[in-house]
């Protein structure tokens, strides 16, 4: 009888193990993603430089920004002028560091909002991405450090008090670099990660898109509840300043916002092209930040 009663204890703990387990494993596959207006371009600019800069996105793109304050975003001591700069065309968070900026902070190209931290840690590491900063707690909330294979860093955010934006009036691309080395199992992980979809993948793509025309390269898209995401697969021959944007932003009329950047202080790296169904160009903004800007259809002026 006493065996029996062992019996059946031993049998309710595999159980309940196999029950945790399996539980385990569907949180560390749940979508954690927000929207697309909740995913940030990180940019790191002088202090001197920080007010030019956020102004001159809100002469380009529209919006308007939070209010400016001095905080630290790192789980070691560190101060910086902080700010979120809110367009229709994407969102930025803005940092001016006081102080020299902690290792890896820096190198992180986006932030993503996600409906739990803890779990979207689980699902990171489930789909073959390096956790690089453990889970740390900031002012309003909690983050951490992913690195996908090719060594793309990415910021995982959530706050305390759930952020309200509106949608995004056109969803930005994140522009991903990388080698053919790591292209598949870069694609292959932020896909688990994400429970994104495979768009396309052309083999074919203009070279002018990457500074290089007459030629072709491998061009693959990607989207999910992040956002859009292209993956450009090149050797690294590439001119200046192709591989040194992180996002693309795509707006109704090229001509007009070029227009506007420049007189808010930015230069026009690479005039404008045509390449497939976009008009494109490449620009840099004051305080350094380069940026692909691109309309639909339409011819250069």
């Amino acid at each position: 009888m006493h065996v029996t009663r062992a019996l059946r204890a031993t049998a309710l703990a595999i159980l309940a193990g196999v029950a945790i387990a399996g539980q385990a494993r569907a949180d560390a596959t749940a979508s954690v993603a927000v929207a697309p207006q909740y995913d940030t371009a990180h940019v790191y600019v002088a202090p001197d430089e920080f007010d030019r800069f956020v102004a001159s996105l809100i002469a380009t793109f529209g919006g308007k920004a939070s209010k400016q304050g001095t905080f630290t975003v790192t789980p070691t001591p560190s101060s910086t002028l902080s700010q979120l700069v809110m367009t229709p065309a994407g969102t930025f968070s803005v940092f001016g560091f006081k102080t020299p900026v902690p290792y890896p902070f820096g190198a992180e190209r986006t932030g993503y909002l996600v409906t739990d931290l803890d779990a979207a840690v689980g699902v990171a590491r489930a789909s073959g991405a390096d956790v690089i900063v453990a889970p740390f707690a900031d002012a309003i909330g909690r983050d951490a450090i992913i690195q996908f294979p090719g060594g793309i860093d990415t910021q995982l955010y959530w706050h305390t008090t759930p952020p309200s934006l509106p949608p995004l009036r056109s969803i930005p691309d994140n522009r991903v670099y990388l080698s053919p080395d790591r292209a598949d199992a870069f694609v292959h992980s932020f896909l688990a990660f994400s429970h994104g979809t495979l768009v396309s993948d052309d083999a074919q793509a203009p070279g002018i898109e990457i500074g290089r025309p007459g030629e072709t390269y491998r061009r693959i898209r990607l989207t999910s509840a992040f956002g859009r995401m292209v993956v450009l697969v090149t050797d690294g021959h590439l001119p200046f300043p192709y591989g040194r944007e992180i996002a693309g932003y795509e707006v109704a009329d090229l001509a007009d916002t070029l227009a506007k950047a420049k007189a808010a202080g930015a230069t026009v790296l690479v005039d404008p092209f045509v390449a497939g169904p976009h008009i494109a160009a490449m620009v840099q903004f004051p305080g350094g930040y380069i940026a692909e800007i691109h309309a639909l259809g339409g011819k250069v002026r």
